[in-house]
């Protein structure tokens, strides 16, 4: 499992930061405050509009939980299947193995105290309370707030009804909100009697206050009174504070000028944050040209119908559920939600090919956090080309265009299940479609890095056998690729060697260059290190290096840095080798590459013990211990890849004594993975002292160690670097 902080701290949540004043709510706030204390679960229910989301913010930034508190975001999710993922990603945590994510998620809650807000959970219910059940009876120290219109049903749930506004704090919030506009009324009156018509609901009061700008309270209760009487007779089984809420921005709607409400219901297409480029391609023409669009989208904004966010990737709008809803009521009704979601499927096909010609760039950590921002708009567009069966060919695509951001950047599950979904359908009229034969070879390549070989063999063969016959030279050099790939992790040196040059040489031919292209060559420089011939390793991942330092390309680069230290300390250069590493695990933690990351600590392990300091060297085997279950340990069951660790423990364990070293390994596997990285990087202020030993002295006397282990720069049943 990955934590996202680098810095050594302890990461104590997720929570949004508060752009504006929260206006109000003391008592429901101790309150609520009060109730996660006493209760592992509680939900806070209410209308739309009522202020839950921003309540429990609120209350979890203030609840004692040791490992802080972690927001799931759940309305862009359709799919129930994704509820488990959704909260893996919330909590930054990376997973290699082929377990499903709430086993992970049990993994890695057990020893933890945190709280987990599930904010949206009414359309997704029974898959929430099925997961809220599992956790809460696995793991004690975990504590849940939901967050809905509904109860999720389960034993010991506490329920917390939020109740609109009282009436001076709805009027404090109307202020407040007016004075932020520079506005400010003389008749508080006008004021309250707003406040009362709008039932005390904030997202309603929020929306009347982004027209105070031009109108005076009285005047937007005139307009707004006039909506009332219209509508409010209308939907009888709805509850009275929702046809509030409805009208509140329906009113809001009809003030809206025509383009105004076309780019609203345009809008609704996208699952969350976008951006000004996606929006002016997806809701432009047909009455509002590309040109207009920003004028359009800082009108919404200024009405508090769009929200404006700085997220890793730049600046993003976003709309409130409730309002995206009401949008997309309006675009299937003037029937032209088919057409916006074809060009919001055309627009995210062609980010994810713009973002894989770019990852082979200076632009790759850039792409990185691109895709991360942009998934749920992604996903939607994976579902919908999965759904269509004349899309299928398009949902094989973007799968297999994905391959960086699932091998790169630690998404290996939700990738094997797209791509698994995307090659089952259709299969025998896609057969030799280039896509089809792309996402074979990338679903290989995912069940390879999980240690699944069976179906990684027939995905390889099938396209193999495939791309013969419809003569793609490409998709041949892939499936060769991955297949000496498989014979690497495997221990069949001859057979992986012969297989990755034959492989490096089709590339060659077709004149293919990327990051794959490199790992290749990193990976028959391990296979060279493994038949003891260092310096050819040597000289092949120098040159992957130079290509990735001309490329700016980081993520092949940390391995072949990770192969040249695993030289440099066969040479007894530790200083070497430790600053390559260096190098190798700062890139591998920032692109959450865990496989990289839990190589180079344990290669630093090896190093540190040769630098004559078998204690850390335990505590660092120890952090990596941590981290190989979401690796797969043991996949292959590897001399090769066992022999450097084998190496290290022996002698850390002569010069300790047995009981020493064990007390050193519980203490790093007691690191999180944020603190371990911390630690094998020797940052400032983040190597804490170890346990005092239990006995005095040493098992052995210290010194360099006097054995090299079979050349070999992996670990006991790792994975291939590939």
């Amino acid at each position: 499992m990955r934590d996202q902080r680098r810095d050594g701290t302890s990461p104590h949540g997720n929570l949004p930061l508060e752009l504006d004043a929260f206006v109000g709510r003391g008592t429901e706030l101790a309150g609520l405050v009060r109730a996660l204390d006493a209760s592992r679960l509680v939900t806070v229910t209410g209308t739309g509009g009522v202020g839950k989301s921003r309540l429990a913010a609120r209350a979890a930034a203030r609840a004692a939980h040791r490992d802080g508190a972690w927001r799931v975001e759940l309305a862009p999710l359709r799919d129930p299947e994704f509820v488990a993922y959704a909260v893996v990603e919330a909590l930054g945590l990376t997973d290699h193995t082929t377990r499903p994510p709430r086993e992970a998620l049990l993994g890695h809650l057990a020893e933890r105290e945190l709280l987990l807000v599930l904010d949206g959970v009414e359309h997704l219910a029974e898959a929430c309370a099925a997961l809220v059940t599992d956790l809460l009876g696995r793991a004690p120290g975990l504590g849940v707030l939901a967050v809905g219109r509904r109860p999720l049903g389960v034993a010991g749930e506490r329920l917390f009804p939020l109740a609109p506004l009282g009436e001076n704090e709805a009027v404090e919030l109307l202020t407040v909100r007016a004075a932020q506009r520079n506005r400010a009324y003389g008749d508080d009156g006008e004021a309250r009697e707003l406040c009362r018509r709008l039932d005390g609901i904030p997202l309603a009061i929020e929306l009347a206050a982004g027209r105070l700008d031009v109108l005076s309270p009285g005047q937007v209760l005139e307009r707004l009174d006039d909506r009332f009487r219209l509508l409010t007779g209308g939907d009888r089984s709805a509850p009275p504070r929702h046809r509030t809420l409805r009208t509140a921005i329906g009113w809001s709607h009809e003030l809206c000028t025509p383009r105004e409400r076309l780019l609203w219901a345009r809008l609704s297409v996208f699952a969350d944050r976008f951006d000004l480029d996606a929006a002016e391609y997806v809701c432009s023409g047909s009455g509002l040209a590309a040109e207009d669009v920003l004028d359009v989208l800082s009108a919404l904004v200024a009405q508090s119908l769009l929200t404006v966010e700085e997220t890793p990737a730049g600046v993003r709008y976003r709309m409130l559920a409730t309002v995206r809803a009401y949008g997309a009521d309006w675009l299937e009704a003037t029937g032209d939600a088919a057409r916006l979601r074809r060009r919001h499927r055309d627009w995210y096909v062609g980010l994810a090919t713009w973002c894989e010609l770019e990852w082979f760039s200076p632009r790759q950590s850039e792409v990185a956090a691109r895709v991360d921002v942009e998934l749920p708009n992604l996903r939607v567009a994976l579902e919908y080309c999965l759904a269509e069966p004349a899309e299928t060919h398009l949902g094989q695509y973007l799968a297999g265009c994905l391959w960086f951001h699932w091998v790169g950047c630690g998404r290996l599950s939700e990738g094997r299940r797209w791509l698994e979904q995307a090659v089952r359908l259709d299969a025998e009229r896609t057969a030799g479609d280039r896509s089809r034969l792309k996402a074979l070879w990338v679903l290989a390549h995912v069940a390879i890095l999980q240690g699944d070989t069976v179906p990684a063999l027939a995905a390889l063969q099938e396209c193999r056998e495939e791309a013969e016959r419809s003569s793609n030279a490409t998709a041949l050099a892939y499936a060769e690729h991955r297949t000496g790939c498989l014979a690497l992790v495997s221990d069949d040196m001859p057979r992986a060697e012969t297989l990755l040059r034959s492989a490096l040489r089709r590339y060659r031919e077709i004149g293919e260059l990327n990051s794959n292209v490199l790992m290749g060559q990193v990976e028959l420089a391990m296979t060279r290190a493994f038949q003891g011939d260092l310096p050819d390793a040597v000289r092949l991942c120098e040159d992957v290096r130079r290509v990735c330092e001309d490329h700016g390309e980081r993520w092949v680069r940390a391995y072949a840095l990770y192969v040249l230290a695993y030289a440099a300390w066969s040479d007894g250069d530790a200083a070497g080798a430790r600053q390559l590493l260096t190098g190798c695990l700062d890139s591998a933690h920032d692109f959450r590459d865990l496989l990289g990351t839990v190589l180079a600590v344990e290669l630093l392990a090896l190093v540190t013990v040769a630098e004559d300091d078998p204690e850390e060297a335990a505590v660092l085997q120890g952090a990596a211990e941590r981290m190989w279950p979401s690796v797969g340990l043991p996949l292959f069951g590897s001399a090769h890849y066992n022999a450097p660790h084998e190496l290290c423990e022996a002698t850390a364990r002569e010069r300790l004594g047995d009981e020493r070293y064990e007390q050193c390994v519980r203490h790093g596997a007691r690191l999180g993975l944020a603190e371990g990285v911390s630690r094998a990087l020797r940052r400032p202020g983040v190597r804490a002292s170890l346990p005092a030993p239990r006995r005095a002295g040493r098992g052995a006397t210290a010194g360099a160690p006097t054995a090299k282990p079979a050349a070999s720069p992996t670990r006991r049943g790792g994975e291939t670097t590939g």
